[in-house]
């Protein structure tokens, strides 16, 4: 009988650094492309961040920065979408 390990949600730490902005949210395939779903929190050095869980696999994500989305400073893993822009990509094993 063969047994098969079951691959868990990993915690992702997300973080953009937008120190006057007023809200920043992180949307993505992981969260039905829902920013009130990803809110981040900022620190005293105007960085935001937030840790979510995501199952294993290919995610593409964007940050919401005061209503704009915004691509990712941290991570050059883009692909085109169907809007003309790009979104980032993170793998979770």
């Amino acid at each position: 009988m063969e047994t098969k390990t079951l691959k868990t949600a990993q915690k992702v730490h997300f973080k953009f650094f937008a120190p006057l902005s007023l809200t920043v949210q992180v949307a993505g395939t992981f969260n039905d492309w829902s920013p009130v779903k990803g809110t981040l929190k900022k620190d005293s050095q105007g960085n935001w961040s937030g840790v979510f869980e995501l199952k294993p696999g290919r995610h593409e994500y964007r940050f919401v920065v005061d209503g704009n989305w915004e691509n990712d400073q941290n991570n050059n893993e883009i692909v085109p979408n169907n809007l003309g822009t790009f979104n980032n990509v993170i793998v979770v094993r």
